[in-house]
């Protein structure tokens, strides 16, 4: 296969999962950021979503294990796409660098920055619109993300932290 017949297919798939990780980052704010004065009132609507959107918020540390490992999973599809895709392109040398920039640009820019200022914007109808996707994405990642749940509560005990981390973020 030649150098340049995969660019095409390659610059769409990064696409997709830049719009991926943007979904996992505003999500996440979204979520985290809802008041419980809000999720009250939204599950006595008890539609499909906010049932749904109570589901995940009643186990926040799962929740966030969740959006991290989707996240990071895309994250890293990412940069070994543009990794190879630079590495076709540019001298070993700097192959490692413009990969490394590149990369930190895109997902800081387009997956993280932009995505979590969007989802703190639009907390409320973002939330509920999110919630049945990351149901699935919990489902899907199920044993994944059980074990991550596992070691980071257990590593959370060990060094002595809090194992409710995320609960400052759900009672502001």
């Amino acid at each position: 296969m030649n150098t340049y017949s995969i660019l095409g297919p390659s610059l769409v798939a990064v696409v997709l999962l830049l719009l991926l990780s943007a979904f996992f980052s505003s999500s996440e704010s979204a979520i985290f950021s809802l008041p419980d004065d809000w999720m009250e009132t939204a599950t006595e609507d008890s539609t499909k979503d906010s049932r749904t959107l109570q589901q995940l918020r009643s186990n926040p540390h799962r929740l966030l294990v969740t959006l991290l490992v989707g996240n990071n999973l895309v994250n890293i599809a990412i940069t070994s796409i543009v990794t190879l895709l630079v590495a076709r392109f540019i001298p070993p040398g700097f192959t490692v660098v413009v990969a490394t920039l590149s990369v930190s640009v895109l997902i800081l820019v387009f997956g993280e920055i932009v995505p979590k200022s969007y989802g703190l914007g639009h907390a409320e109808s973002w939330s509920l619109r999110v919630a049945r996707p990351i149901s699935y994405v919990e489902r899907a990642l199920g044993p994944l993300v059980a074990l991550f749940d596992i070691i980071t509560r257990w590593l959370t005990t060990l060094i002595g932290g809090d194992q409710q981390i995320e609960k400052p973020y759900l009672d502001e």
